[in-house]
């Protein structure tokens, strides 16, 4: 893989790698403070069964491919806040059973609903999730893994961020499916942003990303099955509900 496929990466682009642990990789950490989210695993959540994804309204719901079978909730604090709550839910029967809860980060602004370059804000909306990667050894993902040193952000970065992109799940906006996370090619054009990826936390708000735990991160690689058309439904409370 080409060192230079990173030259653009989750919704910042710069001369050199920029991904969402800072802009162009200043070397200074995000403005957005944990607020909520972070690296500590929540406790499983208890077994419930709904027909539809809790939170979710019509808008959204409709967008749901009707073949997925497993659904990434990014549940945002707010339109302004770095903090949310990512839970994985699959699809037993005709009831959604959600398995898994984390804590986690999103853009250091917040969300939109009208994503641009380096707005710092996280895009609302239904994506489908198509290939992983990362710096790290496969761990058993079931989606496309492609290992690369590639992956890994300059050592002049904070070091906080060093290890953001160990794992990482490309969010298919603005990219190209059935390539590696770090394919630069934007079909939207480049000032509707990309490379957005949900990849590990360093404890405050992304680029535009968004952001878990190690132990998040290898649950997901593990368990999202291209076979059941795995999506991620993500934005603040209030845009996910109307």
């Amino acid at each position: 893989m080409r060192t230079a496929a990173l030259v653009a990466v989750c919704g910042a682009v710069t001369m050199s790698l920029a991904g969402c642990g800072g802009s162009g990789g200043s070397g200074k950490k995000g403005t957005g403070g944990a607020g909520g989210g972070g690296s500590t695993d929540d406790a499983a959540p208890r077994s419930t069964a709904w027909k539809q994804v809790p939170g979710i309204g019509d808008r959204l719901w409709q967008r749901v491919p009707a073949d997925s079978r497993q659904i990434v909730a990014v549940y945002g604090t707010g339109p302004d806040s770095p903090a949310a709550t990512v839970e994985l839910f699959v699809k037993q029967g005709d009831t959604w059973k959600r398995t898994q809860s984390w804590a986690a980060h999103n853009g250091r602004k917040g969300w939109t609903t009208d994503h641009h370059e380096d707005d710092q804000r996280s895009p609302v909306g239904v994506f489908t999730l198509s290939d992983a990667g990362g710096v790290l050894a496969d761990p058993g993902a079931k989606l496309p893994y492609n290992r690369s040193d590639a992956f890994q952000p300059p050592r002049y970065w904070n070091k906080a961020y060093w290890h953001d992109f160990d794992y990482v799940i490309a969010i298919d906006y603005n990219r190209v499916k059935g390539t590696s996370p770090d394919d630069p090619t934007r079909p939207l054009g480049q000032t509707k942003g990309g490379n957005i990826w949900l990849h590990m936390d360093h404890g405050s708000g992304t680029s535009a990303c968004v952001s878990m735990s190690k132990s998040a991160m290898r649950t997901l690689l593990r368990t999202l099955d291209p076979s059941r058309h795995p999506v991620v439904v993500m934005g603040d409370r209030r845009d996910l509900a109307a």
